[in-house]
Formats: structure tokens, C-alpha cells, sequence
């Protein structure tokens, strides 16, 4: 782990390689799992408020869980997270012609219908953020489901944190990413 401002960051992210590989793992991380993409608290409101522009892209069941459950849930813990489907697929996820699983949020802004891509949790996997009380901990989350992009990333030779460049620079700045790459380059040395 090192320091990096206010965020501990774990070596993993310059140690591991991976690229997303859509065609092997169909969108697993979307329906996989036991909850919804964590959310932080402004994403709360924003998905509010760009729901009447991303319900048309949305499959039926998403529409009715939304309906039924919200734009987002609270956790027992208080945490905020995307509603799921029947305890499965998150509401957003939607599928094309080969069944693989996107996202909404994500088609409704490359359809230029909202400004917001997707939350940043989703845009960072997989690395995965904790907030504590005077730091943020950034971390890679290794998850079977992603082995083939762990392969494809190995064969490019793409580290994580190049793989989420753009996600890092939207939740911590270029000025941080700008330093998370100086100990990347001293690191490979």
C-alpha cells in the first residue's frame, strides 16, 4: 500500500493488469452478485433526476423494480446502491443481441440523452473504493467472473489503473492520477 494525498492506495492496482473482456464474460459483474452498484450520495439525486431520460432505454423488469424499489436503496448499513431485479440483475441493466449485459445509464448518455455516464463505482471496476474517516482506500477487487479480462489485460500488458485512467481522473482528479503514475513508473523500476 502507499499514500497518495488522502487516498491509500493498494500496489495491486499498478501490480495487476486487466481489460475489460465483454464478449467472454457477457457483463457478469451486472447481474452477478447478491447487490446493487455502490452509489454515492449525490448519485443518489442524480439518478433521480435523469430516471424520466433513462426509462425509455430500460428492459421492463428494471422499470418495475425501480418502480417498486426506487431510482436507488439505503443498505441496513446506511451504504446507498443501485435496486436489483429480483435479487439479481441491478434495475439498469439492460441486453443486446449477443445477451450481453450493458447499461442503461451508460446507452442513455452515449445516445446523448443525459450528461451523467454511469456511477463511479461501475465506472471504476475493478477497483473498488472505501471511504473511512480521514482517508479513501483504493483498492483492486479480484472476482472470478473477470478472469478472462485479467487474461486479455495480461496479453496487452494494461495495469489496472490504466485500464480506469478516465474513472480515476472523474473521482480523484488529474493531479492525483498524474502522481498515482509517478509511483507507477518508479514502482516498474
Amino acid at each position: 500500500m502507499f499514500q497518495l494525498g488522502k487516498t491509500i492506495v493498494s500496489e495491486d492496482i499498478i501490480e495487476k493488469d486487466f481489460v475489460c473482456n465483454l464478449s467472454a464474460c457477457k457483463g457478469a459483474c451486472c447481474i452477478d452478485g447478491d447487490a446493487g452498484a455502490p452509489l454515492e450520495k449525490d448519485e443518489v439525486k442524480i439518478l433521480e433526476d435523469i430516471y424520466p431520460k433513462v426509462k425509455p432505454f430500460l428492459r421492463k423488469e428494471g422499470i418495475d423494480a425501480i418502480e417498486a424499489q426506487g431510482t436507488s436503496i439505503t443498505t441496513d448499513f446506511g451504504d446507498f446502491e443501485t435496486p436489483l431485479i429480483n435479487g439479481a440483475d441491478c434495475a439498469y441493466v439492460i441486453f443486446d443481441e449477443k445477451k450481453t449485459a450493458l447499461c442503461a445509464i451508460e446507452e442513455a448518455y452515449n445516445q446523448g440523452e443525459i450528461k451523467w455516464k454511469k456511477p463511479v463505482s461501475c465506472h471504476l471496476y475493478p477497483i473498488r473504493i472505501r471511504e473511512y474517516t480521514e482517508f479513501s482506500g483504493v483498492n483492486y477487487d479480484k472476482w472470478e467472473i473477470c478472469d478472462d479480462a485479467c487474461s486479455l489485460g495480461k496479453e496487452l500488458q494494461v495495469p489496472v489503473y490504466k485500464f480506469v485512467k478516465e474513472a480515476l481522473i472523474r473521482k480523484f482528479g488529474e493531479d492525483w492520477y498524474a502522481e498515482l503514475e509517478k509511483v507507477a513508473e518508479t514502482y516498474k523500476r
